[in-house]
């Protein structure tokens, strides 16, 4: 999207307030691969998805460094939970920091752990997945969770057009990622279990309806 068009619409979707700033900012200054960072379109879009689905098991599979993980619980019903799960031990203490300068500590179950060995044990029918984790894995992620959904219930999966990748003319040969990512979006769009659309917004979303 043209840059002035992009800010365009962030302009008008709601403010960046100034925790959701600091996080931007301290995720630039301090971590590898900050393009990573959900952007605060996106993140209005989440939040947004999470009430339209009255968002009281909400899980999310990659939390890096919390910016989405904040719109999420900020869409939650009031007893909502979000589970939000991820492998990097390093950036713990400054993600449990901002989740407690957000005030939703409370509803935010913040768990280290491998996420292929976390979702099992979850119980609860769950409204909302947002996957944003590791490419490789994403087909994996969607079996474990889609039988869990409750009727009705969201799965959206980010980095669904992987830079344009997914169409042969704009890669040189086809990397793991980019084979994972296609096998992701061919399994959502044929599985009986969902109805899906992809959703252009910046590296694209697969969004998947339980049936």
């Amino acid at each position: 999207m043209d840059e002035e068009l992009l800010k365009y619409c962030e302009d008008h979707s709601g403010s960046e307030d100034k925790l959701l700033q600091l996080i931007k900012r301290q995720t630039h200054l301090k971590v590898l691969k900050p393009r990573m960072l959900s952007g605060h379109l996106q993140g209005k879009m989440l939040e947004m998805f999470v009430k339209m689905t009255s968002g009281i098991n909400v899980l999310e599979i990659g939390t890096f460094t919390g910016y989405a993980s904040i719109f999420l619980a900020r869409g939650l019903a009031p007893e909502g939970k979000l589970t939000t799960i991820d492998v990097n031990e390093e950036l713990e203490e400054m993600v449990r920091g901002f989740f407690k300068q957000s005030g939703l500590n409370d509803k935010i179950d913040y768990t280290i752990g491998n996420a292929l060995e976390v979702i099992p044990n979850l119980t609860a029918p769950l409204d909302f997945v947002f996957i944003d984790a590791d490419k490789q894995n994403y087909v994996n992620y969607f079996d474990l969770v889609v039988d869990k959904m409750r009727p009705g219930g969201l799965i959206l999966a980010d980095n669904i057009l992987w830079s344009g990748k997914v169409l042969e003319k704009n890669r040189k040969k086809l990397d793991k990622n980019t084979a994972a990512i296609l096998a992701y979006n061919e399994k959502v769009n044929k599985d009986p279990r969902v109805e899906n659309v992809i959703l252009p917004i910046r590296d694209g979303i697969m969004l998947a309806r339980k049936l």
